[in-house]
């Protein structure tokens, strides 16, 4: 029987690991670096390790055994999570992640003595020339500090995943998977930021960018790395697509949910900053399309404030669970968690296989956090 939190255990000893190793190659390049070590420490210390698993999983069902090449394979896939949640960061100016500063408002408040100025990194400061254009240095240059380490990070997981101790045979056939995954990524990436703060694409519109941003390289990409790795036939690649993007898609929706919803005390960051940018998510989407012209007109109000508060955000729950979009949500995310659990019968896998996919299924999409 798999344990997860013995499994965790052991992709959390490769990353320390891999922490302690170029923590000590980076402050012998120069002492100024230790707050680059300190996030890099940070960016590895917390999650679920759900990717590694996944990966974990798609090899497990090649009928391949536990090995120690195959955690540290599934290690690189929480170093791709690390990379791209540290750039979204960035994208979004969110300042908190998990209950403590992202890396660039942490990089802000490192430099604040070098660059000038104190607090965070979007203060408002006298209204003085000078001031703004000091905290305009510090949010440019702490970005810039950030960018850099989600680069940094993105590259260990090449390294680390080329270095796995598995046969090079099985990790150079997984070569055309990286370029996927990196393409997906960014592609989703990049239709978010395009359809971010202009008028709400329609529902399909918005899955689409869940499906690129986050669906594929969560759940379909690893357990396809995984596979491929261990020389899985194509049937099970394609019980694996047809599991992890319905799969993927409910853990977007989930996180959209939790994005407005979600109690900053327990999450660890901002239920303010999808709405604040008018993210286009399934959940506004739905929204808009559900509700009266009246209440459509006072949510666009609502949205559009450039100083949105805690009671306006109130008011847009509101408007969302009474139109019934939240529960629209709910039940595509129960959709498509059946879908998904469907696909497992579509092939034969090992028991241990289809069991530890089914509880991944609940675990990814039933959470809180």
């Amino acid at each position: 029987m798999h344990d997860d939190l013995a499994f965790r255990r052991r992709i959390d000893d490769h990353l320390h690991r891999l922490v302690d190793e170029e923590e000590a190659e980076l402050l012998r390049l120069s002492s100024e670096l230790r707050p680059l070590c300190d996030q890099l420490r940070s960016s590895l210390t917390r999650g679920k390790r759900m990717r590694a698993a996944f990966l974990y999983w798609g090899w497990r069902a090649a009928g391949q055994p536990d090995c120690d090449g195959v955690i540290r394979a599934a290690a690189a896939m929480e170093l791709v999570h690390a990379a791209a949640c540290t750039h979204d960061d960035i994208i979004d100016d969110s300042l908190m992640r998990h209950g403590v500063p992202t890396a660039h408002a942490a990089f802000s408040e490192t430099g604040a003595a070098r660059w000038g100025g104190s607090g965070g990194s979007s203060g408002s400061g006298d209204g003085s020339g000078a001031v703004a254009r000091t905290l305009v240095v510090r949010q440019h240059r702490s970005a810039a500090l950030a960018m850099m380490l989600g680069d940094l990070l993105m590259g260990y997981a090449a390294q680390v995943f080329a270095t796995c101790g598995l046969p090079g045979a099985y990790v150079a056939r997984t070569v055309p998977l990286w370029s996927t995954l990196l393409r997906e990524t960014v592609a989703g990436e990049f239709l978010e930021v395009l359809r971010t703060g202009t008028d709400v694409p329609e529902v399909a519109e918005s899955l689409e960018v869940a499906r690129y941003k986050t669906a594929k390289y969560t759940v379909e990409r690893p357990l396809h790395m995984g596979a491929t790795l261990g020389g899985a036939p194509r049937q099970v690649m394609t019980a694996f697509t047809a599991y992890g993007l319905p799969l993927g898609e409910a853990f977007q929706l989930r996180d959209d949910l939790i994005g407005t919803f979600g109690d900053p005390a327990e999450t660890g960051k901002s239920n303010l900053d999808d709405l604040r940018d008018r993210k286009p998510t399934a959940l506004l989407a739905t929204t808009l399309a559900l509700l009266e012209p009246h209440d459509r007109a006072l949510l666009d109000k609502t949205l559009d404030s450039p100083a949105l508060d805690e009671s306006d955000a109130a008011l847009v729950r509101r408007l969302m669970d009474g139109c019934g979009a939240r529960r629209r949500v709910e039940d595509m995310i129960s959709d498509r968690v059946a879908t998904a659990r469907g696909a497992l019968d579509s092939v034969a896998l090992p028991m241990d296989v289809r069991t530890a996919l089914a509880a991944l299924a609940t675990s990814a999409t039933a959470r809180t956090l």
